[in-house]
């Protein structure tokens, strides 16, 4: 990937690592646009950095989707880059009587729809472009759930799969596909306390990391994981995930 002179997307790049990677990507000299729900946190950034445009976009709406794509045809027509990394997870008690599919359903119409929808709108414009990437959030918990949030981590999986054949159909385009296999970060996705928590790896070190790693091109198979992850990531070729699912999810 091409680290500057990029037009780049972030969806849900209003806060946490998509804010994070926003502000990061604009510090490197690239045109940066990130979309959001809130239109409150939209403007903040606009307002902190003015070089950042914000628009609002609701990946659960494909009018909203295709509204964005309208306006990145006539605002943006060099954008080069998406990343894909709005995404919602929540933990669920399936053993309850008040468990339903409903919070499940969210999470699939987000973290799955949500890629598809948007990748499909704005892959037009992106392929034509010289240094075409386009990049998915992804987590480690993909390879070795937490049983806890199972909907969160079969999304995941789902989007690794999907990411693998997409680099193939597109690898004599060319457009680069690569996946952020996230760990555990200091961000607001399950809710304050994992902000605070200080077992998560802060969100500063992790992008920085990330960067380093795209700037290397260490990212095999087309995968940005860090070393910490990667006993998880081949815990079924190395025979070791019965004793990581256990230690990661006790009885």
């Amino acid at each position: 990937m091409k680290m500057t002179g990029n037009t780049l997307l972030i969806t849900g790049g209003s806060s946490g690592i998509g804010r994070g990677l926003a502000e990061a990507f604009h510090d490197l000299g690239n045109r940066v646009i990130v979309t959001g729900r809130q239109t409150t946190l939209l403007e903040a950034i606009a307002a902190e950095r003015p070089g950042i445009t914000g628009l609002h976009l609701d990946l659960d709406d494909p009018r909203s989707v295709a509204a964005l794509a309208e306006q990145l045809r006539d605002r943006f027509p060099a954008l080069n880059v998406l990343i894909a990394n709005a995404g919602i997870s929540r933990p669920e008690d399936m053993r309850s009587d008040s468990w339903t599919a409903r919070t499940a359903e969210a999470m699939v119409e987000t973290n799955i729809l949500g890629v598809l929808r948007v990748t499909a709108a704005v892959l037009p414009i992106i392929k034509a472009q010289p240094h075409a990437t386009i990049m998915a959030t992804g987590s480690a918990l993909a390879f070795v759930p937490r049983a806890d949030f199972p909907t969160y981590c079969a999304t995941k999986a789902f989007l690794h799969s999907w990411l693998v054949s997409l680099r193939h159909q597109l690898r004599d385009v060319p457009v680069e596909v690569l996946e952020l296999s996230l760990p555990y970060v200091r961000t607001g996705l399950t809710g304050p306390a994992q902000a605070q928590d200080p077992r998560a790896m802060p969100l500063e070190a992790y992008v920085a990391e990330v960067l380093a790693m795209l700037c290397r091109g260490d990212h095999p198979q087309g995968e940005l994981l860090l070393e910490r992850d990667r006993a998880r990531r081949w815990a079924e070729r190395d025979g070791t995930y019965a004793e990581i699912f256990s230690a990661m999810n006790p009885a």
